[in-house]
């Protein structure tokens, strides 16, 4: 069995991007900036609404987690990822996305009837992304699909904060988290998104439980997670429930505890495109950063270029080429 820098655990999705306007997500009554289960009936309508804004990045393998795992991985980090596609034209796309990168994922994937999940992902002019989400199959993932063999060989687990949406998904990510602390496998999370952090507080609270290795978030929602309403508050409130943290600022950067004093990480200066995977590109290449010994200051400078080059594009993703440039600068 070979050895793994990162497992991790989240939803497949076969991203669709376009650029839409305000008004766009005015007329059909969506919520800008967030993340929104839909049914597949409701992505069809929206696609067929808004056919012809599809952006040069049209489709690519998503979900949040595995955005980063895939960077972690092109990085040079050696990662296992579990999740559920189904035996559909999306699914196998998905797993050749995966299998490109190199990353390693269960044998029994792909093998299962029922439809992948997808994600429409609407940019605005401002760069902000919004995103319409049918889970598909994605939203059975469960216990059946941890590999503890991969996950024993592993220095760190990741989860996304996403899973939180399904019962079996949650079920899925408490297990994991239990299993690393009983191997001995540090654990790290993300808070996905604000909304998430709103409307399933005590389920993503549950997830976390008695406290975690390293929880990634963005400003929005540290303060929405730890009931505050500034960053100093929400810094203390973290350091609760998690030994390291990492909030990401935007354009000011991130904030980052090391477990012992607070860095302050300035961002690269870019003409931002598409926020779409700025949070995962910054996940991943901290994790590939301090699995390969890093200390946390040298690994939030690496994760802030990598965001950076993410949102100066169209596209969740770096390509491939992309990755080894940036651990030079």
């Amino acid at each position: 069995m070979p050895s793994y820098d990162i497992y991790g655990l989240g939803a497949a999705l076969v991203d669709t991007e376009i650029t839409v306007s305000d008004a766009d997500l005015a007329e059909f009554g969506v919520e800008k900036g967030v993340m929104t289960l839909a049914d597949e009936a409701r992505q069809h309508t929206l696609l067929n609404h808004l056919e012809g804004h599809l952006c040069h990045a049209s489709r690519a393998s998503g979900g949040s987690a595995a955005n980063s795992i895939i960077a972690a991985q092109y990085f040079g980090a050696k990662t296992f990822y579990s999740c559920k596609v189904a035996d559909d034209e999306n699914g196998h796309f998905y797993l050749n996305d995966l299998a490109k990168a190199g990353v390693a994922y269960p044998e029994h994937l792909g093998t299962l009837s029922g439809i992948t999940g997808k994600c429409l992902v609407m940019i605005t002019p401002d760069a902000e992304r919004t995103m319409n989400t049918f889970l598909g199959i994605s939203a059975t993932l469960s216990v059946a699909e941890i590999d503890e063999e991969a996950l024993k060989a592993s220095k760190y687990v990741y989860i996304e904060g996403y899973l939180v949406t399904s019962p079996t998904g949650r079920a899925a990510a408490i297990r994991l988290r239990e299993l690393a602390k009983q191997f001995g496998v540090k654990t790290a999370v993300s808070l996905s998104d604000p909304a998430i952090v709103e409307y399933f507080y005590g389920d993503l609270r549950a997830m976390v439980g008695e406290g975690i290795d390293l929880l990634f978030c963005n400003r929005a929602e540290a303060l929405q997670f730890t009931q505050t309403d500034n960053l100093e508050d929400a810094c203390a409130g973290l350091r609760k429930v998690a030994k390291t943290f990492a909030i990401t600022l935007g354009s000011e950067g991130a904030a980052i505890f090391n477990g012992e004093s607070l860095i302050t990480v300035p961002a690269p200066k870019v003409v931002a495109v598409d926020t779409n995977g700025a949070g995962d590109m910054f996940a991943g290449a901290f994790l590939y950063a301090i699995t390969q010994g890093q200390d946390y200051a040298a690994a939030g400078a690496l994760a802030a270029r990598a965001a950076a080059q993410v949102v100066s594009q169209f596209g969740p993703r770096l390509r491939p080429e992309q990755h080894q440039p940036l651990l030079q600068a």
